[in-house]
């Protein structure tokens, strides 16, 4: 009698470890499925927040981004820059004179100077000239206030 219950006992745990493998089967995909919409919520809460950013200021803008940057010339050249990167002095004075009306070489070089100093903007030595890009720092800026990194 007593190897009778021992079997059956032994019977029973090999049923329940057979059923405790059959729930974590089931809810496996369920847990995917909560992955995938935490993801999915933070998509949404990311877009909103662009949206709103938009509603509030009609644009999503260098003001609203660096608000660090006072001078109106050296915002003019960082909305430039993320336009068009790689421009060189010239090519970045012809482009605020067809923007502002005027514009002159020595003073888009020392706001060029101005924004290499904050780290804003990147040179690159070309062969003939230098270019000019947004940086990285601005890069992860816009990313952290469009709410794209965590």
């Amino acid at each position: 009698m007593a190897e009778d219950q021992s079997k059956k006992i032994e019977e029973l745990t090999a049923r329940i470890s057979e059923l405790e493998n059959a729930v974590r089967e089931v809810a496996r995909p369920y847990s995917e499925l909560v992955t995938q919409l935490s993801r999915f919520q933070d998509t949404v809460q990311k877009y909103f927040k662009l949206m709103d950013l938009y509603q509030r200021h009609g644009v999503i803008s260098i003001e609203t981004i660096l608000p660090g940057v006072k001078d109106p010339i050296a915002k003019d050249i960082m909305r430039l820059l993320l336009d068009r990167p790689g421009l060189n002095i010239s090519e970045i004075t012809d482009q605020l004179r067809q923007r502002r009306g005027s514009a002159s070489r020595r003073i888009v070089r020392d706001r060029l100077a101005e924004l290499l100093g904050q780290g804003m903007v990147v040179e690159r030595s070309g062969k003939k000239e230098k270019t000019y890009e947004i940086s990285e720092v601005v890069v992860r800026k816009w990313s952290e206030v469009l709410g794209l990194t965590k």
